[in-house]
């Protein structure tokens, strides 16, 4: 992916040393482990997490609980939301989660705050399927997983961030994602 991050350097005790920290998109298919990871990344980063579900409306929650997928109509005023929010943390750093499957919505986000690095998490649908049938209280069934994989279209080589494999535990997956959003190196 491009080198447009702004995360400079690691210290001995692993900690992500900022020049001016970026705000971070954790994004990828529901199940993926975006909440749980999203928080151990912005504490690691030292800065603060939103969980990118709160900004949906009540509209959008009331169609993914009845198995309804979104479309792209629902989806631009919480994209909206989202991009406002990493706008006012643009020089202050920040990490949310977003699902973020399509490049589209990547630049509608990126339109709102420019200097945004994605941490696309990834994992083969087996896995994420297993993940998702064992969550609890949460409005997006399994039964939407094919439409986010049939929806997901990977970073590209253009855009800023890194793909992150989610296999194993959460501290190893946050590990993953700090070593490379270390390998982005600073913004050129």
């Amino acid at each position: 992916m491009s080198s447009s991050g702004d995360v400079s350097d690691v210290d001995e005790d692993s900690e992500v040393v900022m020049g001016t920290p970026p705000v971070v998109v954790v994004m990828g298919v529901s199940g993926t482990g975006k909440t749980t990871i999203g928080p151990l990344l912005a504490a690691r980063l030292g800065v603060p997490y939103a969980e990118g579900d709160d900004f949906h409306p009540e509209a959008n929650i009331a169609k993914m609980s009845a198995g309804i997928p979104l479309e792209d109509v629902d989806r631009w005023p919480w994209l909206d939301s989202i991009g406002r929010w990493a706008h006012g943390r643009a020089g202050l750093g920040g990490v949310v989660s977003c699902s973020a499957l399509k490049r589209g919505y990547r630049d509608r986000l990126r339109s709102a705050a420019p200097g945004l690095v994605f941490v696309h998490l990834t994992g083969d649908r087996e896995l994420v399927e297993d993940r998702l049938s064992h969550r609890r209280g949460h409005f997006m069934p399994t039964a939407l997983l094919d439409s986010q994989f049939a929806t997901l279209q990977p970073l590209e080589a253009d855009e800023a961030g890194v793909s992150v494999d989610v296999s194993g535990g959460p501290e190893e997956i946050t590990e993953r994602a700090v070593a490379a959003l270390r390998e982005l190196g600073p913004a050129s």
